[in-house]
């Protein structure tokens, strides 16, 4: 893959090979474009794509050398290249398992990089010191969060290591078939984050009744209970307004020992980041994504571990990650995700059968196999270690895939089930998403929406467009933020108050 030409005013070359090219900017119909030669027969809104030469009606369309579909009819040089006129054909792609595996240039590890984090007495590292109130089905959720409420800035004034008293209510626990695997996912994905490194402190809250009952879930999980992980069952403690009350007085005897912290310089071996991206553009494949992609590749050269998920977006380019797999098992588990996947969408309006949302479409991407090309590049280029479950506990370093829906808060609440202690979110249409207890960051495609929405926005990738950083110089950069968010160095979504609403466990069964 080459690096994108950013020198050329109007269009940009991703590969020689490519037979379209990427307006920088919207292109009016009739405009000339002799260092291309080109003559444009269509208006082209900025991101998207125009035939570089004439097509014929079953060629295939080249983006990064790589194929994303077919002209659906003759297409004339400078002809807007979307939708419209390229149909999406899936075809057999050799896995070719392992071949593209490269040996990793780790940094020494006492010349790594560090962090000021919070280390746990079992030696676990976190990025945020919250205390934690989860729900084991939905009916306790009202009460979990009244609980949280109490928790004013004010009252909290004296604790000043705890970044808050979080909710993480969800909607199912009863009404579910059980023993299922939905039931194995949701009970996998509350203990995730009761015992994620980034609290301090975790209370469980059932109503009584429910499928998802406490006590299993509590010895289903293999949850210690002790001072700072504690559960209360709302029939057995009197009801609402008493179990509101109990659950206050449980936080505030955890609160003075998880104050009882302080930041120390740790490796940076000890973070696991995950990877997303939402509202993508057409710019998103070009600098955001790549760019997420080299600090990747800096962190696991320094000891630390990149989740990639949303396995629906990598459809069409999973052969990219088969090749770098470790293991031809690695691999292979990979591909059974996918193919449980098809299993999964069939006879069903999901991306699997090509079509991605409409901001995408707005965008620039025109089906799901342009979209995942651009989402996997988040990965970097290292080695694929592992792939893992939804909500399964990571236990490598280095680069892996955890399987997850393309749903952004689905999949970043998996993540950090999973252990992730920070999420990095590349975007080109603007998502307006947070998370807790790991914080997210985000990260722009493109300049203009960088500025319109910096409210939200920690880092603008549209740099590498605008021609003032490689992608390379891009990555140092991003990496360096992340160390700094790392240290407590607050997220614009923190800022703004955002992750109360996003922990959105995958729901996968009936509903009864």
């Amino acid at each position: 893959m080459t690096t994108p030409n950013t020198a050329a005013p109007t269009l940009i070359r991703l590969h020689s090979n490519d037979n379209v090219l990427i307006a920088r900017e919207a292109i009016g119909l009739g405009q000339e474009l002799p260092e291309f030669g080109l003559r444009m027969r269509s208006q082209v809104p900025a991101g998207h794509k125009i035939a570089a030469r004439a097509i014929a009606a079953g060629e295939p369309v080249r983006k990064y050398d790589t194929v994303i579909g077919v002209a659906m009819r003759d297409v004339a040089a400078g002809e807007h290249v979307h939708s419209h006129n390229i149909e999406l054909i899936d075809f057999d792609r050799d896995p070719g398992f392992c071949e593209d595996v490269r040996p990793v240039d780790y940094v020494p590890e006492a010349e790594r990089a560090s962090f000021m984090g919070i280390v746990r007495p079992d030696g676990r590292v976190a990025t945020r010191n919250f205390i934690g109130i989860l729900s084991s089905v939905n009916c306790s959720s009202t009460a979990i969060r009244k609980i949280a409420d109490y928790f004013t800035p004010e009252r909290l004034a004296d604790y000043p290591n705890v970044d808050g008293v979080v909710a993480f209510a969800q909607t199912s626990g009863c009404g579910m078939s059980s023993p299922s695997y939905h039931f194995d996912v949701l009970r996998r994905t509350i203990a995730g984050y009761a015992t994620h490194a980034n609290l301090a402190g975790a209370l469980i809250v059932g109503l009584g009744c429910e499928r998802n009952q406490v006590a299993g879930l509590v010895e289903s999980q293999g949850l210690k209970l002790t001072d700072n992980m504690r559960t209360l069952v709302m029939q057995d403690t009197g009801g609402t307004r008493a179990t509101i009350e109990a659950g206050i007085a449980a936080v505030k005897e955890m609160l003075p020992v998880a104050n009882a912290v302080k930041r120390v310089p740790v490796s940076a071996a000890h973070l696991k980041i995950g990877l997303e991206c939402g509202g993508s553009d057409g710019f998103s494949g070009i600098t955001a994504n790549p760019a997420l992609g080299a600090a990747m590749d800096i962190l696991v050269r320094h000891g630390g571990t990149a989740i990639l998920s949303e396995t629906p977006e990598i459809h069409g380019v999973e052969f990219m990650l088969t090749r770098r797999a470790v293991t031809p098992e690695v691999g292979k588990k990979l591909l059974d995700r996918l193919a449980w996947w098809e299993e999964y969408t069939r006879g069903q309006n999901g991306q699997f059968n090509g079509v991605v949302g409409p901001g995408n479409q707005a965008g620039g991407l025109a089906n799901i196999f342009e979209k995942s090309l651009g989402s996997a590049m988040k990965g970097g280029t290292t080695p694929l270690q592992a792939v893992y479950e939804y909500a399964e506990r990571i236990d490598k370093s280095g680069f892996v895939f955890m399987d997850s829906p393309g749903y952004d808060p689905v999949a970043s609440t998996g993540q950090i089930a999973s252990g992730a202690n920070l999420i990095c979110f590349t975007t080109g249409r603007g998502s307006m998403f947070g998370s807790k207890p790991a914080p997210t960051i985000k990260l722009a495609s493109n300049t203009p929406m960088f500025r319109r929405l910096e409210e939200d926005m920690d880092i603008n990738c549209g740099l590498v467009l605008d021609g003032e950083l490689t992608v390379p110089q891009m990555g140092e950069r991003i990496f360096e933020q992340i160390l700094r968010h790392a240290s407590g160095e607050s997220t614009k979504s923190e800022l703004l108050g955002l992750g109360d609403n996003e922990f959105v466990p995958w729901h996968l069964g009936i509903v009864s």
